[in-house]
Formats: C-alpha cells, structure tokens, sequence
C-alpha cells in the first residue's frame, strides 16, 4: 500500500473511508447526501468534494447518481481503514485506552501516519487480525480475514450464537454493552425482535434492548 496520509487530504481520506465502509457493508457505494451529512456540509460542498475525488480517479460518479471507488481509491480507502483499526488495537492493548475510547483517538491519528511507523505497531502488536471490536485489520497488502456470520437483526428468535464484530462508533453505547458483557466472544440469544429493536439474553442473564441501528451492525456466528 502507497503512504496514503502524505497524498491526500484529511476530507479526501474520509470520504474514501465512508464509501469504503458502504460497500464493506455490501450496499452500492453512498448518495451524495451521506457524504454531505457525514461532512456536516451543505451538498453543493460535498458535490464539489466528490467532483475533485472522481478527477484524482479515486471515485466514480454520475450526476444525481451513487458514489463508488475505483481500484485506486479502494487501495487509498484500505490503506486508512488499515491505520484506523491498528491504531485502535495499539491504544488499547498497550496505552490501556478503553474500548469505548479508541475509535475517536484513531480517528485524529490516522492522518499523520506513516506506513514505515504503521508497520513497526503491526509488529509489536504480533500481527494482530481483528481490532477491540471485531473488525478485520487488512494486511499490508490489502487482505484481511473474512468476518463470517449474519447481522444480528436477520436472526430469527431464539436464534443465536458468538459475537464476532460491533460497530463502534457509540461511545456510550460501548460502555454499557462492556459492562453487560456484549464484547467480542460473548454468547447471546435472541428473545425478541420488531421494529423497536433486537432483545438479547447473555450467557449471565442478562437481557439487552439493541436499537434497530445497532443490532444491524453487530455480527454473530454459529
């Protein structure tokens, strides 16, 4: 992977990022509209940010269409999607950050590192697949382990199995699921399932309301 950081400019890496965690997630790239309000920018502001990707060849667009990443602009994309998750694993398993706390530090220090220092944390780390909440750290050269399971909110009830991956981007949210035990390796079953939301019941007992959001974004296998 090329030294994204030194590139390309901090809102150009996000929105790389954002586009890249769409179509991780198996949508058809964003809308505009998701890159302007992810910015906090009016549209034509985030139109003339899309515009200025799609000349670097980064992205694709169509007027009025959705927003997609070329090779180029995926290898940018994984290169920072690979500085956030090990930044993250790197503040907390050897500066103690709290899992709850991580993902807003490795959202600041992404941008200022260098693929040369990247790879020293990685080998400290021993090579670390997964990050605090789950998710795949792509290797140097772009590939990463596979996340097998299914959304917790396609389970049917009484269905379930072993937490593998949650998002992590609710800070509040992750405190009150470390506390209650909903944590990577966690065994829960469904109890509960409607527009409200996704119940679980804990291998303690303990019973959790997971708003529709947050239960379409944590993942569980067998």
């Amino acid at each position: 992977m090329s030294d994204a950081s030194s590139a390309y400019s901090v809102v150009a890496e996000d929105i790389l990022k954002l586009v890249w965690s769409a179509e991780e997630a198996g949508r058809d790239g964003v809308k505009p509209k998701d890159v302007s309000d992810h910015m906090g920018v009016v549209p034509s502001t985030a139109t003339e940010n899309i515009q200025r990707l799609a000349r670097q060849g980064l992205v694709t667009h169509e007027r009025y269409g959705r927003v997609r990443l070329t090779p180029q602009g995926r290898a940018v994309a994984l290169g920072m999607v690979r500085r956030h998750r090990l930044l993250e694993t790197y503040l907390h398993e050897a500066l103690g950050f709290s899992w709850d706390e991580v993902h807003e530090e490795a959202e600041i220090l992404e941008h200022a590192v260098s693929d040369r220092l990247l790879d020293r944390l990685d080998r400290v780390l021993g090579y670390p697949s997964r990050d605090p909440h789950g998710d795949p750290i792509p290797r140097a050269d772009g590939s990463s382990d596979d996340v097998s399971g299914s959304p917790l909110d396609a389970l049917d009830v009484t269905g379930g199995g072993i937490v593998v991956r949650l998002p992590d981007r609710d800070p509040e949210a992750l405190r009150a699921w470390e506390e209650a035990g909903l944590v990577p390796g966690a065994h829960i079953t469904v109890i509960a399932s409607d527009a409200g939301g996704v119940t679980v019941l804990l291998e303690d007992g303990q019973m959790l309301l997971l708003d529709p959001a947050q239960a379409s974004g944590i993942v569980v296998r067998d």
